[in-house]
């Protein structure tokens, strides 16, 4: 049985990773005014960073239309079984609900599966990836949307970010916040929770941050997995690898460029770690 798995470039997954394990990526879309580029098709991260520190129009991002994944679907399906198509989730971006439309416009010749991840970036990365390792393996249907059902509820994200200048310009805090986050020079902290991005917490400094991604990864319950994912910051990024390294096998632990879907909104000196539990 042939089962293929799809995600969106909200994953962060490597383009290494994504040809190893047969996973098909559909780009989310970045706007620079009214110009459109697919992220990591049209744009890379390094002109995305570039941009958005120098570029006076403020991006903005939106979810692959449905006609993408109605593409997407008719080409696999010729020669799948099924497909398990995971992405962002419903709470943040319209991406499901896109998949499921073009399902509708594609009516491919076998069933296709959307499924929430309620996660972001690496934390929907680990998630693709075992769904995507359990379908090469040559996994049933059945097995594959287990071990995506198992892996969602195992993964947990923490995202460390330089400032609160970008989600103040993309309309994500108030200017109250963002101006007493600035006076007190504090990081902010982010996870996931039900499908929502939160606060999880501050740092007094960078390197504090980094320290609490470090003992959020240490104490991990049963941890199985770790992914990391950097905007402009491969020098930290190594080093908290490095670090993790020493609690779990390098092997185990995935590195990649963090894209358009978050990036856009934490800006330059982004960094986020995903962790898998047994």
């Amino acid at each position: 049985m042939t089962i293929n798995v799809v995600t969106d470039s909200g994953s962060d997954i490597s383009p290494e990773v994504a040809k190893e394990l047969g996973i098909t990526v559909v780009p989310v879309y970045i706007y620079f005014g009214n110009k459109a580029y697919k992220d990591g098709v049209d744009i890379g991260p390094d002109e995305l960073y570039k941009r958005l520190a120098e570029d006076p129009i403020y991006p903005t991002t939106t979810q692959p239309i449905p006609a993408d994944f109605a593409k997407t679907y008719s080409g696999l399906s010729e020669n799948a079984d099924a497909i398990v198509s995971i992405h962002l989730p419903a709470k943040v971006s319209g991406t499901c609900n896109a998949a499921l439309q073009g399902i509708e416009i594609a009516k491919p010749k076998c069933e296709v599966h959307v499924v929430d991840s309620f996660s972001i970036s690496v934390g929907l990365g680990i998630i693709a990836t075992a769904a995507a390792r359990v379908a090469k393996a040559g996994g049933k249907l059945a097995e594959v949307l287990e071990e995506t059902k198992k892996a969602i509820s195992q993964t947990q994200i923490r995202g460390l970010l330089d400032t609160l200048h970008y989600l103040l310009k993309g309309g994500r805090i108030t200017k109250a916040k963002a101006l007493v986050g600035t006076l007190l020079n504090v990081k902010p902290i982010l996870t996931i929770r039900d499908g929502e991005i939160i606060q999880a917490g501050m740092a007094r400094s960078y390197a504090k941050g980094i320290e609490q991604l470090f003992e959020f990864v240490r104490n991990y319950p049963k941890l199985q997995e770790v992914a990391i994912a950097y905007s402009t910051v491969p020098e930290e990024a190594n080093t908290l690898k490095k670090r993790i390294a020493s609690i779990i096998g390098e092997e185990q632990i995935q590195m990649s460029r963090l894209g358009a879907g978050l990036g856009v909104h934490g800006g330059p000196g982004t960094l986020i770690v995903a962790a898998r539990g047994g």
